[in-house]
């Protein structure tokens, strides 16, 4: 099997990236007795249903407090620069026949669930609580039903490329990832995607010479959230080094939907991102 020579897409990558919900308790960190969020300063204005608002006064303050870094709970990072690409149109881990955001349709979008308290599994978040007010949910609710549009500040670039990987560069992991989750900068051609084109590959962690085995992975394009591509495991990804290798090749590599393709390499294929499992034993 050829190697990957893209590395310089994960590093791209890296530089560029700069609750679901179970996991640590909550410390009501973010919220005022009343569940209302606590924004720092008066320039953030107040919470709107709007995704750049909700990222600024809820999933920041409040959510990061635990999903953030790269153990994450159940791998969902709710900073800004990862939370919508792993929020809309991503199923659960823990009932993946539910998105975590469902577009128009808050009651079957899973964070709405667990920040109301009648999710089938776990608890109610914020863990512990405080848990948000009535009033903030509503406005989430709001958003969702909206069609869960991204930042408004978001203009479509020019190029073709990477946005964001969860797993990222690097990560070294308590816990194996159920999902691999990449964003892109433009909507992609599903048709395009299948195990050929993208694939998840693991080598032993002593660094052996031994040949990186695939591993078994369905990927897919949400259809709410046509940016970014989801790989999932077919079985647990046990202790080792992994890495994430897209075909890039022009007329048979990812292309968006106009049929722009990624930087190709030598070999026609970018590595676009390396992990760690550290499984204890």
């Amino acid at each position: 099997m050829r190697q990957a020579t893209g590395i310089g897409v994960a590093a791209a990558f890296a530089a560029a990236a700069s609750m679901l919900f179970t996991g640590c308790a909550g410390n009501g960190a973010g919220l005022d007795a009343n569940g209302q969020p606590l924004v720092p300063g008066e320039s953030s204005g107040p919470l709107t249903a709007d995704f750049d608002s909700i990222q600024a006064h809820v999933f920041t303050p409040i959510c990061t407090v635990c999903h953030a870094g790269a153990n994450a709970p159940h791998g969902l990072r709710l900073d800004a620069a990862d939370s919508y690409n792993l929020l809309v149109g991503v199923p659960s881990v823990e009932v993946p026949s539910i998105l975590r955001v469902k577009p128009g349709d808050p009651d079957n979008s899973y964070l709405i669930q667990k920040l109301e308290g009648h999710a089938a599994v776990g608890a109610r978040m914020p863990l512990g609580g405080p848990y948000l007010s009535s009033d903030v949910v509503a406005v989430i609710r709001q958003w969702i039903t909206n069609g869960a549009p991204p930042s408004s500040a978001t203009a479509m670039p020019a190029a073709f490329a990477i946005l964001t990987v969860a797993p990222a560069l690097g990560d070294v992991l308590s816990e194996p990832p159920a999902l691999v989750v990449i964003g892109f900068t433009h909507e992609l051609d599903a048709t395009r995607i299948d195990s050929e084109s993208v694939r998840i590959e693991r080598s032993a962690m002593d660094g052996g010479d031994a040949a990186a085995e695939i591993v078994p992975a369905r990927a897919m394009v949400s259809f709410a959230n046509p940016r970014a591509l989801i790989l999932r495991p077919l079985q647990p990804l046990n202790a080792g080094h992994y890495r994430v290798v897209m075909r890039t090749a022009s007329g048979s590599g990812v292309t968006d939907i106009g049929g722009a393709a990624l930087h190709s390499t030598d070999y026609g294929e970018a590595l676009i991102t390396t992990f760690d499992v550290e499984v204890a034993p």
